[in-house]
């Protein structure tokens, strides 16, 4: 997943990047209202976490709420998952929230495997899959990271992964280089045409004898498909 953790808060904004990071999402931080919302308008994300009593910018131009970001968001629809981190943990401020059009509420201090666990589950309700996906004998399970081939399970390599699961949700949908680029990428490290290539010639590779393959369509993308 690409994920967008908008926090101004240092230490927990680098521990969040790090522990994501490190589960193999490629992540994109931002401390204030204003970096956030431009993030958020130039990029496709499958998740954002979003704290609410963020800095407006630099300092000396005061505190905003998160809310206004979220809902400047839907107004131009996007619907991108969004999972609220704050420590504002009143009934009434999780409605609120809710009503701005979060997806779920989380008060902290929280932990940092059920941070992962609902980000997994409400990109599985966005794109209407499970964690686990399949194609011919090929199985696909995200929440473990990792690849079974007839029977057999193995890791693969944190992008080769990524590549794979976004070919695989829901298998069958042709997928943009761009959008696999952009997954992959950072805002400070583009992925090249040739790298994306590379990974998509390793998997196909890996993918011999598993009844799946993937085909590239010139212009379009590439397509995950059954073997006839």
């Amino acid at each position: 997943m690409r994920i967008l953790v908008i926090e101004d808060d240092a230490v927990l904004r680098d521990v969040m990047v790090r522990s994501l990071s490190e589960a193999g999402h490629r992540v994109d931080e931002a401390a204030t209202l204003g970096e956030a919302d431009h993030f958020w308008r130039i990029q496709l994300f499958d998740a954002v976490l979003l704290d609410l009593n963020l800095p407006v910018g630099p300092v000396g131009q005061g505190m905003g709420s998160g809310l206004s970001l979220l809902r400047a968001a839907r107004a131009r629809g996007d619907q991108v998952p969004v999972l609220v981190l704050t420590a504002r943990d009143r009934t009434e401020e999780r409605i609120a929230g809710l009503d701005a059009g979060a997806d779920d509420y989380l008060g902290k201090p929280f932990d940092l495997a059920e941070v992962e666990a609902r980000l997994r589950a409400l990109v599985r309700r966005s794109l209407g899959t499970q964690d686990i996906t399949t194609v011919g004998t090929l199985t696909l399970d995200r929440k473990a990271r990792r690849l079974s081939l007839q029977g057999d399970w193995f890791e693969l390599p944190a992008r080769e992964f990524e590549v794979l699961w976004e070919l695989m949700t829901p298998p069958g949908r042709v997928v943009s280089k761009r959008t696999l680029a952009d997954k992959l990428s950072g805002f400070d490290e583009a992925l090249a045409d040739n790298a994306l290539e590379a990974f998509i010639s390793r998997l196909r590779k890996k993918l011999v004898g598993s009844g799946a393959s993937i085909r590239t369509l010139r212009g379009l993308g590439y397509l995950l498909e059954a073997e006839a």
